[in-house]
């Protein structure tokens, strides 16, 4: 799974472009577990192809952007702590509460951590990835993906050719961003240093410039030895931020619901969609086709049986079950004429005898016989035993079967 990490210049920087020229930004593909497998320089709208290899882009907005807070506030979760946000903040901003993105970090010492950006600027960020194919985005302060380094202040510098963006991260859950616009691009080395320690005037200060420019921050210091005494030089590296990013612990994009949430590719989808859904409507259309076939047929057949009946039976008004009916007046007919049905009382306990006498087992134990139903129970006497398999076997031949309902107690009934 890859990662893409955007760093992006400032908002205000952003605003000062003419319209259609590109946004540049640094950006560096990860793995999961934080190797970078690529990086460069490039504007956002080229980053089409990461951005759909990618399964999440995390975007480090520029520290100028986003304001760090640190609020007291009573032990809420889920939406009343959202829904309570605005109002917690109103009187230390500067803006409407409404034109901006208000996401609460976690709790530390009593106090929140509390991000805020403008939520123009990240909904233009959001729908502009989400249009290069983008499945998942998050948005991280800058100054929160900075490392710590115990009582000293850790920043760094992004460049944008005369001008340059500076995370500044005082403390754990405390950081501030700065945004520097040079007379000269000589000059931007200085001008930065300069600017940070005015801002960071007492602690020492770790900080990390862009590779190519080490050696003339270098050079600067030297005009200015306090310079020296109080910042570190290090080279930056994509590593840096890919590692901070992962512990930032605020997601400035949950503030923007769930239109910047992972949105699902249907693209890939889209053809095996089709097919199955035509494989389902010939389905469909083919077994309604065959039920309205059989039912014709049921419909014919049906009519058929009555029409037999009626023929053979004219003086009978009302057809309901033709086979029913015919079944009834053929049993009615047996009976008529002195012959037994097989399931009478006689037919039943004749055959009951026949296949007693079969077993060879002498006189049967019976207790007492029931009739109803065209069923014959047979009720055996205490103890008594009997071979039901033969009894069984000797029935089923006659067409009829015995069931034991209970100990004892015999069914006898014409096979279905």
């Amino acid at each position: 799974m890859s990662i893409l990490y955007i760093r992006l210049p400032s908002h205000v920087a952003a605003e000062g472009l003419q319209p259609g020229m590109p946004l540049y930004c640094h950006y560096a593909l990860a793995t999961a577990g934080g190797a970078v497998e690529r990086e460069g320089v490039a504007a956002l709208s080229e980053l089409a192809e990461p951005v759909k290899r990618a399964q999440r882009v995390v975007l480090l907005l520029a520290a100028g952007d986003v304001t760090l807070l640190r609020v007291k506030m009573p032990p809420l979760s889920g939406a009343k702590l959202r829904a309570a946000l605005p109002n917690l903040v109103e009187d230390r901003l500067m803006s409407d509460p409404d034109e901006c993105v208000v996401v609460a970090g976690e709790m530390h010492g009593g106090m929140r951590t509390v991000a805020v950006v403008n939520r123009g600027w990240l909904e233009l960020l959001a729908r502009t990835l989400q249009s290069l194919g983008a499945r998942s985005v998050s948005a991280i302060p800058a100054q929160l993906c900075l490392p710590l380094h115990g009582d000293s202040a850790t920043a760094a510098v992004s460049e944008h050719g005369t001008d340059a963006d500076i995370a500044v991260r005082l403390a754990e859950q405390d950081g501030i961003g700065l945004s520097i616009v040079a007379d000269q691009p000589e000059s931007l080395a200085f001008e930065a240093m300069q600017s940070l320690a005015a801002v960071v005037p007492a602690a020492p200060i770790v900080l990390y410039v862009p590779q190519p420019r080490v050696r003339d921050y270098q050079e600067s210091m030297h005009i200015a030895p306090t310079l020296e005494q109080r910042i570190m030089l290090h080279a930056d590296t994509w590593q840096r931020w890919v590692a901070g990013a992962g512990k930032a612990g605020v997601d400035l994009m949950t503030g923007l619901g769930a239109s910047a949430g992972p949105k699902f590719d249907w693209k890939p989808w889209r053809w095996p969609l089709l097919i199955g859904a035509a494989l389902l409507l010939v389905n469909v259309v083919g077994l309604n086709v065959d039920w309205l076939r059989l039912k014709r047929e049921e419909a014919a057949l049906n009519n058929g049986m009555v029409q037999t009946y009626r023929s053979a039976f004219p003086k009978d008004p009302v057809v309901i079950d033709p086979l029913a009916q015919l079944r009834q007046k053929i049993a009615g007919a047996q009976r008529g004429s002195g012959q037994l049905a097989p399931d009478d009382f006689v037919a039943l306990s004749a055959a009951l005898g026949e296949a007693w006498a079969g077993t060879g087992q002498g006189t049967p134990p019976i207790a007492g016989l029931e009739y109803r139903d065209r069923v014959l129970t047979v009720k055996l006497k205490s103890g008594a035993s009997a071979p039901v398999d033969q009894l069984n076997s000797a029935l089923a031949s006659r067409g009829l079967s015995i069931n034991e309902s209970s100990a004892g107690v015999w069914q006898i009934r014409r096979s279905k």
